[in-house]
């Protein structure tokens, strides 16, 4: 008999000249002898992902990654799944909303929004450097990659996140003096979504993580209204949209 597959997920802080950008290195490896799929939520954030074991599927099996490839995962607007095997490991690194510009120059992130694409080589971290002290050459890489980006989108993020995604786009750009359309077109830019479709996924992240808690039972009805919905059916849609499931399978 199979034994069942086990996936090891490991996650490291980055250092801290570099932690206002990267979110986290992360290290994905399958144990076993079967197949396990993981359902990744949107979060806002773009992903190095460096293959360093056998061919996987990401995108919901739609991308196959091959063996000592380097792929760019776009922002999510919805939710995917990833297929690990006993013989799979991928070394990720997760930029924070708008700080992928801090490290490259790349066209409008919109041009890659829910998609995954083959990253170029010579521009991604060596999969043989990682083998040994994979966090350290992380470090080391990012660091020397690291220019200030020109945008001020950071501020207009951490405005967003401290607010749970209930603030105007309106009240955005007037706090950080640019139009309603600089704003626009500074999210397509550097995050590859509008400021609308950002800020609807930040309140999606705030509402989940309020019903895993769910420290007193409060009810779903006010869990919507704490988020900014206007009842728990539209609550319900938008869990739908994003994850893919119902508020009852969080």
């Amino acid at each position: 008999m199979a034994s069942r597959l086990h996936m090891s997920y490991r996650q490291y802080k980055p250092h801290p000249a570099l932690s206002e950008y990267i979110d986290a290195f992360w290290i994905v490896e399958g144990e076993g002898q079967s197949l396990i799929k993981s359902n990744i939520l949107p979060d806002g954030c773009v992903d190095i992902i460096i293959n360093m074991g056998d061919h996987c599927r990401n995108d919901s099996g739609a991308v196959t990654m091959e063996s000592g490839g380097a792929y760019l995962v776009g922002t999510m607007t919805t939710s995917k799944v990833s297929f690990v095997n006993a013989d799979n490991k991928l070394v990720g690194i997760r930029f924070k909303p708008a700080a992928f510009a801090a490290f490259y120059k790349f066209s409008p992130l919109h041009a890659i929004t829910d998609r995954t694409i083959e990253f170029e080589r010579a521009l991604s971290p060596d999969p043989d450097k990682l083998i040994s002290k994979p966090i350290p050459y992380l470090n080391s890489f990012f660091l020397s990659r690291y220019v200030r980006p020109r945008h001020c989108l950071s501020s207009v993020v951490q405005d967003i996140k401290m607010s749970g995604g209930q603030i105007a786009i309106s009240e955005l750009a007037k706090r950080h003096h640019m139009t309603a359309r600089q704003l626009e077109r500074h999210f397509q830019q550097y995050i590859g979504t509008t400021p609308k479709e950002f800020t609807n996924i930040v309140r999606f992240q705030s509402a989940v993580s309020q019903i895993k808690q769910q420290p007193d039972r409060r009810s779903l009805l006010s869990i919507a209204v704490d988020c900014g919905y206007y009842d728990h059916a539209h609550l319900t849609n938008d869990i739908k949209k994003y994850a893919g499931f119902t508020p009852s399978q969080i």
